[in-house]
């Protein structure tokens, strides 16, 4: 009888023990990321206040003692050149490195935020904020030291609301295209920072900011600026890159507000691949809409992906006529999409869906990569996964987690940055998880969320409060 009372007691105290720990840390010592991981039951605002009354007036450049490096490569824009995440350039990457690591070229403090650069001419360009003036920064760096070449900017008041700070530039020609926070669009010269244009999507089309700020990257096609606005009478409209006048809107019958997804250009290629049709997909609050790239024209759209409250991760193409969507705020993780084409009607069909446990992401897109969908999964803390393209899985990174963070592919390597700004390259295959070689990049870092950016074998990465780069050329001088 006496052994029976100890088997009870002893873990019942120990569970109320752990409750009332449980109930002081959360009470007296709480964190605040502890409030971050909980979406939607951390007080955040519906939309955040703004009171600024300032006009909407860039300022003129701040020249800095930083100077362009002379290295070729780029990095044009939101997961780059052709936007799928995969490097262009040839530059062979080191498959071995010392212990701590491939060489820290420069590491700077940037705001809290996840915006993330664009690379050219030995350019870093960077959507910062200055909180004690409450700008909108955007920032040229050198890409060999990361002193600053010139700042220029312009008013906009963010409060901290899961970082300051969001998207990633576009790069084209001469020109710098930027989306601040609060759905500032500007164009900027790329050389002396001075502004060309920039206007407020909130004034000029109605859009409605999001409960996170606007998280929309900008996409520079065919000499347009393509954005989605989603406002009352423009869901999507085309910008000539050099004036920022209007090329053609489209309109928004079905009265959708923006989501936190960017723009994707997708080919539709006919049945009898005689010809092909260009156009931009994206994901509304109430579903996934397809435009002609060439007139704006509405060629389809369809209600089945409706935002689960938030979708961050943007369209996929795939081959086939096929798109892949996927959030990670459900049950249902992902699910793709069938275009067909029959005389002038095009539609989307809804296909099949994957669970959470199968694939699904809060914030990062994956990647189409020779015959396979590659990704982080959220579910069970952020296994890295490769999949056929019906999403059956091949293989996963097994006890190898990164959260939320970012992956690309370059010269044939996956770089992958956990939460925490520990990054880990692997071969890029299809075979297995081939881990090569791994690196803390930052000291206690903290939300590494924001995309990664590459060019000639300098790696950019970041995480809350820091951006560093890094030499992972294989042959460096």
């Amino acid at each position: 009888m006496k052994q029976t009372h100890l088997t009870v007691i002893f873990p019942a105290s120990l569970a109320v023990i752990g409750i009332v720990l449980l109930v002081l840390w959360t009470a007296l010592a709480p964190t605040s990321q502890f409030a971050r991981r909980k979406p939607g039951l951390d007080g955040t605002p519906e939309t955040a206040a703004n009171t600024d009354n300032r006009d909407l007036v860039a300022g003129e450049p701040t020249m800095g003692p930083g100077q362009p490096a002379p290295i070729e490569g780029a990095w044009s824009g939101f997961r780059g050149p052709n936007r799928d995440a995969i490097a262009t350039d040839k530059t062979p990457l080191a498959r071995r490195h010392a212990p701590e690591g491939p060489p820290v070229l420069w590491q700077i403090d940037v705001e809290e935020g996840y915006a993330a650069p664009a690379i050219r001419d030995g350019r870093v360009y960077l959507l910062d904020y200055d909180a004690e003036n409450e700008l909108d920064v955007l920032r040229c760096l050198s890409l060999s030291d990361g002193r600053e070449i010139w700042r220029n900017s312009y008013p906009a008041q963010i409060a901290p609301n899961h970082g300051m700070t969001r998207t990633v530039p576009a790069i084209e020609g001469d020109s710098v295209v930027t989306i601040g926070p609060r759905c500032h669009v500007a164009c900027w010269d790329a050389d002396t920072g001075a502004c060309r244009w920039l206007f407020s999507m909130v004034q000029r089309y109605g859009s409605e900011e999001r409960q996170w700020y606007t998280g929309q990257c900008p996409l520079i096609d065919q000499g347009r600026v393509i954005l989605a606005p989603c406002g009352k009478e423009a869901l999507m409209v085309a910008l000539d890159l050099q004036t920022g006048d209007e090329i053609w809107r489209s309109p928004n019958p079905r009265a959708w507000r923006m989501s936190h997804c960017s723009i994707m250009p997708i080919e539709f290629t006919a049945e009898d691949e005689a010809s092909s049709e260009r156009m931009y997909v994206y994901c509304g609050t109430g579903g996934t809409v397809g435009v002609s790239a060439n007139e704006g024209k509405l060629l389809w759209d369809e209600t089945s992906w409706d935002e689960h409250f938030a979708t961050s991760p943007s369209p996929l193409g795939l081959p086939k006529n096929k798109i892949f969507l996927c959030s990670g705020y459900d049950s249902i993780g992902a699910m793709y999409l069938h275009l067909e084409k029959s005389g002038d009607t095009m539609v989307a069909k809804p296909g099949p869906e994957l669970d959470r446990k199968q694939f699904n992401s809060e914030q990062q897109t994956p990647m189409l990569y020779e015959g396979h969908l590659f990704g982080i999964r959220k579910h069970r803390g952020g296994q890295f996964v490769c999949m056929d393209l019906d999403g059956n899985e091949v293989w996963n990174s097994g006890q190898d987690k990164f959260g939320n963070g970012p992956y690309m592919i370059a010269d044939e390597l996956i770089l992958m940055l956990s939460d925490e700004g520990r990054l880990v390259a692997a071969e890029a295959t299809a075979e297995a998880y081939k881990p090569l070689w791994e690196m803390e990049v930052f000291d206690h870092g903290n939300e590494a969320w924001g995309p990664m950016a590459i060019a000639s074998g300098r790696l950019i990465v970041r995480d809350l409060t820091k951006m560093a780069c890094l030499d992972l050329r294989r042959d460096p001088p």
